[in-house]
C-alpha cells in the first residue's frame, strides 16, 4: 500500500498544513506528527498565493523574507522523510516554482525527497500536461482540487489522472476566511464519492475540533491550514508545543468522529 492508502485506511485522516520556511519548520512538522497528524501538507512559499487568505499570505512573506528557496523546501522534505518514513508528505503551492525549471526536474526532485503528492493550485486539470505526466512518471500523486463550482460536466476531467486523495475546497473563496455550511459539505462529499474511489478530504475554513469532527463523519479527511499558520505567527520558534497540543485536539475529534456517528 502507498502511504496515502495506509493513512486513509485507518478512518478519517487529519491533514495538516504549514508553510515551509516559516518558523522552525522541521520542529513544527515533528510537532504535527507527534500530535497525531495523518498527512502533512508543506506549503511552498510564493509571492502571489492567489488562493490563500491573509494568514498564509503573511506566512509566505515571512518565509521569503528569510530567503527560503525551492531547494530549501526539498531539503526540508527530504529530512522529514528520513525522520518520518511512513507519514505522507504533500507539497502544496503554485505553478511557477514547480515548472520554471521544467516539470521533469520538479518531479525528479519530489521523488528524490520522498514527496508523496503535489497540489498545484493554479494549473487546472485541462492543462494537466504542464505537470501531471512528469509527476505520475515518478510515482508522485497529483492531488486535484474540486470546488462548489465543479459541476457534473467538469468533474470527470478533474478526476482524470488524480490520485492520493481529492481535495474538496468547501468555499468559493480564499483560505482561512469562512467555512461552508455543513449541509453543503455533506452533499458535495456524497457527490464526489459517488464519482470516484479515491478519498475525499475537505478543507478551507476548518478551525475547531467541533468543525473537524462534523466533517470527519462524512468525509475521508479533514484539512486544516490557516489555524496552524496563525500559531506559528503567534509563537515563532516556540510554536512546536502549541502546535502539538492543537493538533492533538483536532486528531482526537477527527479520529473518533465516525465511531461517535
Amino acid at each position: 500500500m502507498t502511504r496515502f492508502e495506509t493513512a486513509f485506511a485507518k478512518g478519517p485522516a487529519l491533514v495538516c498544513f504549514i508553510t515551509g520556511g516559516d518558523g522552525d519548520t522541521a520542529a513544527n512538522l515533528d510537532a504535527l506528527v507527534a500530535g497525531g497528524a495523518d498527512v502533512i501538507e508543506l506549503g511552498m512559499p510564493f509571492t502571489d498565493p492567489m488562493a490563500d487568505g491573509p494568514a498564509i499570505q503573511e506566512a509566505n512573506l515571512r518565509s521569503l523574507a528569510k530567503g527560503t528557496r525551492t531547494a530549501d523546501i526539498f531539503a526540508i522534505a527530504a529530512a522529514f522523510r528520513q525522520r518520518h518514513p511512513q507519514v505522507p508528505l504533500v507539497l502544496m503551492g503554485y505553478a511557477n516554482p514547480m515548472t520554471i525549471r521544467g516539470p521533469e526536474w520538479f518531479a525528479q526532485e519530489c521523488a528524490a525527497a520522498g514527496v508523496d503528492g503535489v497540489i498545484c493550485v493554479d494549473i487546472p486539470s485541462e492543462e494537466d500536461a504542464a505537470l501531471g505526466p512528469a509527476l505520475r512518471a515518478r510515482g508522485v500523486s497529483l492531488i486535484r482540487l474540486a470546488t462548489p463550482t465543479t459541476d457534473a460536466a467538469r468533474l470527470p476531467k478533474v478526476l482524470e489522472g488524480s490520485s492520493g486523495f481529492l481535495y474538496y475546497v468547501s468555499v468559493a473563496g480564499i483560505t482561512g476566511m469562512q467555512q461552508a455550511a455543513q449541509g453543503s459539505i455533506e452533499d458535495a462529499v456524497a457527490r464526489l464519492k459517488a464519482a470516484s474511489d479515491i478519498p475525499v478530504a475537505v478543507g478551507f475554513g476548518v478551525r475547531t475540533p467541533e468543525q473537524a469532527a462534523a466533517i470527519a463523519r462524512v468525509a475521508d479527511g479533514v484539512v486544516v491550514g490557516s489555524a496552524f499558520v496563525d500559531i506559528v505567527k503567534q509563537h515563532g520558534d516556540a510554536a512546536p508545543g502549541p502546535l502539538q497540543d492543537y493538533t492533538a485536539s483536532l486528531a482526537e475529534a477527527v479520529h473518533s468522529a465516525r465511531d461517535e456517528a
